[in-house]
């Protein structure tokens, strides 16, 4: 499982069974699974230059290997999608830890637990009981929780949610919790433990040799033909192939027919320091609002890279640029909707993955949906 795929030229009306749009988790998943399971022929595109799509790392100038487009933590409570993925790769275990700097540079556990209480508050809570009554005297009652300001509000208090959440939700947003989906902060928990981990999945590793070596080991196939750096319409018009894999943004597949998706994007400001370490843990969370940044990263820490340099990424959220997040309100989700209707009316084509489903889907949610999305695949074809 070492080096790079094979880039062959397609040539005009060569004939493929698939030709597959994006090389990221789901398209790649789906070049594996039908050449080395069906014998079919893929052609794999990319407008990007490499594989990978967001989960694409390198090492920079100072010989740190960094992920490009900001931090890349897999977890997972699936065998399946764990055992999918050992294939392509060994495992270096890690669970991730976050910060959050708050009240002028204290450091404290991000989700919120009974450590970062007391850190906070200089009390002494022993136990979950003792957190748990603590946080129901700053609870607020909501009578029906639909935002996200609701979500936390009710759970842990005003205070609480000015300091964390907040502003830090207005940055990677551009918009209050109060117009945004209750969805939004329900993704971070908080805890009555002293369980500093972010993840508390079943399986949680990164890539020993990182995740842009195992995309190369996963679409090293004898039947898939990968070209980078190409746009599908391009392609579409000098390739011969029976059916389309699509797993970019589902309006520009349709032309915006009814308008544009709105996403937020990300700009990442990367950084090589000659220093071995620059922060405690991986990742520190900066959530007030005169602080320009939501984040800044630091890869050794994921990595476990032995090097006298380190580089760190501080997260700028942006309205404009790559699509990143799918903005979880009622009327995006009621535009998606007529894209689906456009989707299912159009068969021949498989819309796989966030950006195609306009859903916020971690790494191992994309892979299974790529598996799951192979199997039907393969009952068709066996029927």
């Amino acid at each position: 499982m070492t080096g790079s795929p094979a880039i062959r030229p397609a040539g005009r009306n060569k004939p493929f069974d698939y030709l597959i749009v994006g090389a990221g988790f789901a398209g790649s998943v789906l070049a594996e699974r039908l050449t080395s399971q069906l014998g079919k022929r893929v052609l794999l595109v990319d407008r990007r230059p490499h594989v990978g799509g967001n989960a694409y790392d390198e090492k920079d100038a100072g010989g740190v290997l960094m992920h490009k487009y900001g931090p890349h933590i897999f977890h997972t409570n699936s065998e399946e999608v764990f055992r999918y993925l050992s294939q392509f790769t060994r495992w270096r275990p890690y669970e991730h830890r976050v910060l959050a700097c708050v009240r002028g540079g204290l450091h404290v556990p991000m989700p919120i637990n009974r450590t970062t209480l007391n850190m906070l508050y200089g009390v002494n809570l022993q136990t979950e009981a003792d957190a748990e009554a603590f946080l129901a005297s700053r609870a607020e009652p909501v009578e029906k929780i639909r935002t996200s300001e609701d979500v936390v509000i009710s759970q842990v208090g005003r205070e609480l949610y000015e300091m964390f959440f907040r502003g830090y939700t207005r940055k990677q947003w551009g918009m209050d919790p109060s117009e945004l989906d209750k969805a939004v902060t329900a993704r971070v928990p908080t805890r009555t433990n002293t369980d500093d981990r972010y993840f508390t999945d079943k399986f949680q590793a990164m890539p020993l040799d990182g995740y842009t070596r195992m995309f190369e080991n996963m679409v090293d196939q004898k039947g898939v033909t990968l070209q980078l750096g190409v746009e599908y319409e391009d392609v579409r018009d000098e390739a011969d192939f029976d059916r389309l894999i699509f797993t970019g943004p589902i309006d520009e597949y349709f032309d915006h027919r009814y308008g544009k998706l709105p996403y937020r994007s990300l700009r990442f400001q990367h950084e090589t320091l000659d220093q071995p370490w620059f922060q405690p843990v991986a990742v520190v969370n900066y959530p007030n609002e005169e602080t320009p940044y939501t984040r800044v990263s630091e890869y050794k820490h994921m990595t476990g890279q032995q090097c006298d340099k380190t580089t760190i990424t501080y997260e700028h959220p942006s309205a404009e640029g790559d699509p990143y997040y799918p903005v979880p309100r009622p009327e995006n989700q009621a535009l998606y909707k007529k894209y689906e209707a456009l989707a299912l009316e159009t068969p021949e084509v498989h819309f796989v993955g966030r950006l195609a489903t306009y859903r916020y889907y971690n790494m191992d949610q994309v892979t299974g949906q790529a598996l799951a999305t192979f199997r039907r695949i393969a009952e068709r074809e066996g029927s």
